[in-house]
This record gives C-alpha cells, sequence and structure tokens, in this order.
C-alpha cells in the first residue's frame, strides 16, 4: 500500500467513525445511572408511543405499497392518455415535505377550514355535533398525509424493477394464457418484490423521522416523545433513552427488509434487454388508470400547493421582510455548506474503497451509510452530547489560557446542524457518488499509475472530470434534503436562529397558517428541483431505449 493509499484508507475509516459517534454518545448516555427515569418511561411513554408508532407505520407502509405498486405497473406495462406524463409526474409529491402538507391539510380540513365551513352553511348545520366529518387531527389523519407524500419511495423502486423484468419470461406467461391480473400477481409483483421492499424501507424511515406531521395532528409517536421529553421535560437522559428504543426500531426494520429479500435476487439470461410489451387501455379501463395516477398527485401536491399559493399571494410583502430574509440566507448557507462537505466525504469514501476494498474498510463504509436510516432527533440528542462536551473543554482551555471564553462555539456556530446534516445525508451522496465510480473503467487506474501518476493525481486529473455529472447530482439532492429537515434543525438551532422549516413549524404549531406560507412555497420550490432532475433523467432514459430499438431494428 502507497502511503497516498495509507491516507485515503485512514481518512474513509476516520469518516466512518465521525458517523458512529452520534451512536455511542447515545448508548453512554441512556446506560448512564439515571434513578428511576427509565422505570417511568417503561412503564408509561415508551409502550404508548411505541404502539402508536407501530399503528402509523402499519398504515403508511400499506397504503405507499398499493399506491406506488399500482402507479408502477401502470406507467410501465400499460398504455393510456397521459402515460408518459405520469410516468414523471408521479414523483412531483416527494418535492413537499411531509410537514408542510399536513399544515395544509389541517387548513384545509379543519373545523374552521373551507371544507366544514361551506358544509355547513350549505346543510345549515351549527356546530360540530350536527354533523359527522373524518377528524384530520388523529392518527388516520397522519397516516394519510404521510402516505400520499410517501408513496414515490415506492413507485420509483418498483418501476425501476418493472422496466427491466425480462420480457421473455413475460411473453412466456401470455402465450401460456395468462390475463394482465395473473401476470401481475404471479410473474412480475413477485419479481419485484425486493425492489418493492426497498422502496417500503425507505418510506417507513422518512414516517419514522417526521417530527412536523405528528406534531400538528397530536399522534405522540416515539420520535415526538424524545422532542417532548428533552425540550419540554428538559431530561436529556430520558430522551437518549427514548432515542436508544428509536434505534432498536430502526436496525429491526432495516434487519427486516433484508430478512424480506433473502435469496431474492433475479437476473435474466439475455444480454439484451426488451421492454415488455403494453397493454393498451381504453374506454373506461382508460378513464380509471388516469384517475388512478391523477389521485395521488392531486392528493400529495396539488392541494397543499394550491393552497399554499393562495395564502403567500397575500402576503407578498413579506418576501423582502428582514425575518423571512435572514430565514432564506439561513437555510441557503447551512445546505450548501453541509452538501459539499457531505460530497466530499462521499468522495473520500467511494475513493478509498476503489484504491483498495479492505474488509475493514468496507464494514466501516457500510457503517458510513446507516445515517439516513436514523431519525433526525435521535442524530441530535447524540450529537450534543460530545459537542457539548468538546465546548466545555474548548471554554476552558481558553479561560486557562488567555483569560476569556468561548462559549458555546461549536452548538453556538451552527456547527451541530452541518454535522447533523452530513451524518444524516451521507447515504445519500455516497450512493450517486459510488455508483459513478463503478462506471468508470479500472483500465483508466492502470493507465494512470502507468503514467507516473499516484492516487491523488489519479483522481483530480481523471475521476473527477468524469464523474463532474455525478457529483452535480449528489450535490443537488443533498442540498434540497439538508433544506427540507426540520427534527434535527429543532433541536440543534442556535439560540434565535430560524430557518424555512424551522419558520414553517413555529408559525403552523401557533395556527398561524398564512404566516407559514410564503417559507412553505419557497421549500417547495427548492423541492421541485431533484424531481425535474429525476424526470430529466427519465426521459433521457426513455429516448436512449427508443433509440437503441431502432438501431436493433435497423441492424
Amino acid at each position: 500500500m502507497t502511503p497516498a493509499e495509507r491516507i485515503w484508507q485512514v481518512g474513509a475509516l476516520f469518516v466512518a467513525a465521525l458517523v458512529l459517534l452520534p451512536l455511542g454518545a447515545i448508548l453512554w448516555i441512556s446506560l448512564s445511572p439515571t434513578g428511576d427515569v427509565w422505570v417511568h418511561l417503561l412503564s408509561t411513554v415508551l409502550p404508548r408511543s411505541f404502539r402508536t408508532t407501530l399503528i402509523l407505520m402499519a398504515g403508511v407502509g400499506l397504503a405507499t405499497t398499493i399506491a406506488g405498486i399500482g402507479t408502477a405497473w401502470l406507467t410501465t406495462m400499460c398504455r393510456f392518455p397521459g402515460q408518459r406524463i405520469f410516468d414523471w409526474a408521479l414523483l412531483i409529491p416527494l418535492a413537499v415535505p411531509t410537514y408542510i402538507v399536513a399544515f395544509a391539510y389541517v387548513e384545509v380540513l379543519d373545523y374552521t377550514g373551507p371544507i366544514q365551513s361551506t358544509l355547513r352553511n350549505l346543510l345549515g348545520f351549527k356546530t360540530s355535533r350536527d354533523y359527522w366529518f373524518p377528524e384530520i387531527r388523529s392518527l388516520g389523519g397522519a397516516i394519510f398525509v404521510m402516505s400520499v407524500v410517501l408513496y414515490p419511495y415506492v413507485y420509483l423502486t418498483t418501476r425501476a424493477s418493472f422496466l427491466i423484468q425480462s420480457a421473455s419470461t413475460l411473453d412466456v406467461s401470455r402465450t401460456l394464457g395468462a390475463t394482465p391480473w395473473t401476470l401481475f400477481f404471479r410473474i412480475a409483483l413477485p419479481l419485484a418484490r425486493p425492489a418493492a421492499a426497498v422502496g417500503v424501507s425507505l418510506a417507513l424511515m422518512e414516517c419514522l423521522n417526521d417530527i412536523g406531521a405528528v406534531t400538528f395532528f397530536g399522534v405522540k409517536t416515539l420520535t415526538f416523545s424524545v422532542y417532548d421529553t428533552w425540550l419540554n421535560r428538559s431530561n436529556l437522559e430520558g430522551a437518549a433513552q427514548l432515542a436508544l428504543a428509536m434505534l432498536a426500531m430502526v436496525f429491526g426494520l432495516l434487519w427486516l427488509e433484508r430478512f424480506g429479500r433473502r435469496k431474492q435476487r433475479y437476473h435474466s439470461g439475455h444480454s439484451k434487454h426488451r421492454q415488455p410489451a403494453r397493454f393498451t387501455l381504453t374506454g373506461w379501463k382508460a378513464g380509471l388508470a388516469v384517475f388512478l395516477c391523477l389521485l395521488p398527485i392531486v392528493l400529495g401536491f396539488v392541494i397543499p400547493a394550491s393552497l399554499l399559493a393562495d395564502l403567500a399571494s397575500r402576503r407578498l410583502e413579506e418576501l423582502l421582510t428582514d425575518s423571512f430574509l435572514h430565514a432564506v440566507w439561513n437555510s441557503l448557507s447551512l445546505a450548501s455548506i453541509a452538501s459539499i462537505m457531505t460530497v466530499l466525504l462521499s468522495l473520500a469514501l467511494a475513493y478509498a474503497i476503489r484504491l483498495r476494498p479492505t474488509p475493514l474498510l468496507q464494514l466501516g463504509v457500510r457503517f458510513a451509510a446507516i445515517g439516513y436510516a436514523i431519525p433526525g432527533t435521535v442524530l441530535a440528542v447524540g450529537i450534543l452530547i460530545p459537542l457539548a462536551a468538546l465546548d466545555n473543554m474548548i471554554d476552558a482551555q481558553m479561560k486557562a489560557l488567555f483569560g476569556f471564553g468561548t462559549g458555546l462555539l461549536l452548538l453556538g456556530s451552527g456547527t451541530g446542524l452541518v454535522y447533523a446534516y452530513m451524518v444524516r445525508f451521507l447515504a445519500v451522496s455516497y450512493g450517486q457518488v459510488e455508483g459513478g465510480f463503478g462506471k468508470i473503467s479500472p483500465h483508466l487506474d492502470m493507465a494512470a499509475r502507468t503514467l507516473g501518476r499516484d492516487a491523488t493525481k489519479t483522481l483530480g486529473q481523471i475521476h473527477l472530470p468524469l464523474l463532474r455529472p455525478v457529483l452535480l447530482s449528489a450535490l443537488l439532492l443533498t442540498f434540497v434534503d439538508c433544506m427540507k429537515e426540520l427534527p434535527a434543525t429543532i433541536l440543534l438551532r442556535p439560540f434565535n436562529f430560524e430557518t424555512l422549516a424551522t419558520t414553517v413549524f413555529e408559525a403552523a404549531s401557533r395556527e398561524a397558517f398564512e404566516e407559514a406560507a410564503l417559507p412553505s412555497l419557497a421549500i417547495v420550490f427548492v423541492g421541485l428541483l431533484p424531481v425535474i432532475y429525476l424526470a430529466r433523467t427519465s426521459a433521457a432514459s426513455f429516448r436512449d431505449r427508443r433509440s437503441a430499438r431502432k438501431t436493433a431494428a435497423t441492424v
């Protein structure tokens, strides 16, 4: 191993240690003596929160599975009016964070909202006791809102699986008399099960991470309990113990996802891929397909975005206020710094693996990639402890050496937030960078070494120019995730420090929905960027497949 390779290896292991540090801090503080706190949590808070979280995750998992797989099958295997538009439009709800959709539906469906007010005026009802209307501030409301926002995770992974399934397998099934329903349930769905499991797991991790929607709806999940125990009850040890229970649930979810996919590896024996023939839908079947694809888009994006646009149009004068501009600047600066740092760390990890994939390094990278599965509230608890200790140590040393203190230098400057963003979204960036390296031939590395380039020069002169589109993609996705992150931002932000996400949360918590509209619309606008990117990628992939088919037909 050359000195340059050794530096890359040590750096990659250091990055993995940074990711594991918050988990170690949570374990340390949760196991420290705290009197009867754990007994109290175990007998009161934990059972109720755990049960509520399980019901929420089960409901969201079922709804996202049905919506994601159903729309993926329709857009992939059927031909009907608007099919190509729905192909990418079904991703749009990903642009809207769950907490923004939650406060939008509270405004629309609550007792004072336009729907119930119209019903009372039309039917002559005086109070809510005179009629029945679904309660949006409930566990069912939380399941509904999260499902219409998170189903694209299942749609995206399952659609990709349907696209690469062997056309020959499906054609043989048709030859043997399989109906479209039989083909879906007996052939295509079992083949797509691993991809669907990945999508559902991602949706459930986002569900477990949510703090905004469950707070608006009054649903006391584990995430809410950590937040409440820490901030409202001023009990950091109890919050750490609840965070440890959440970590156990997260790792259990990851284990179930891998267990569900065990021994399920499917591949085609043909070197040439051919897209399966589509079913042509006409009449009422085509109308039903359009309705089923349009419904989640309307529920997950059109209704919330329309409400936000209407409310924001009434307060356009706030665009130039100091509070809004400061929130925009804080969000952009934090997201920019964190996304750049995260992409650099991902590059270091991926390149170290490419240079020498030792078992220790592979294990470290695998641990470094679990940050996305860790809820923001758990990360906040784990980050606060070591950074606060480091702040106190720096303050004491500065007082001893120079006679003045630094206070909360790290936590008070936003460093804790940047750290949390890096740990949480490292997996998002790493997946992009690793995939980019996988498309670069190892022969280029060998040729560079033959010409006297060491590992660092090879990266700078060969790999980085080839990886530029991938790095920009990773930067964009990480930037948008940082802009939308709420749980870690609420808990780790410096005093009197507001971002767009915290501004929305604070305003919606006070029922001041008009105040939350403008920052919410700004977040939605930024969130559309990766959706546009994915849509362009999908369109380019479609053009490539069509060109390949034309070329094959010509030959």
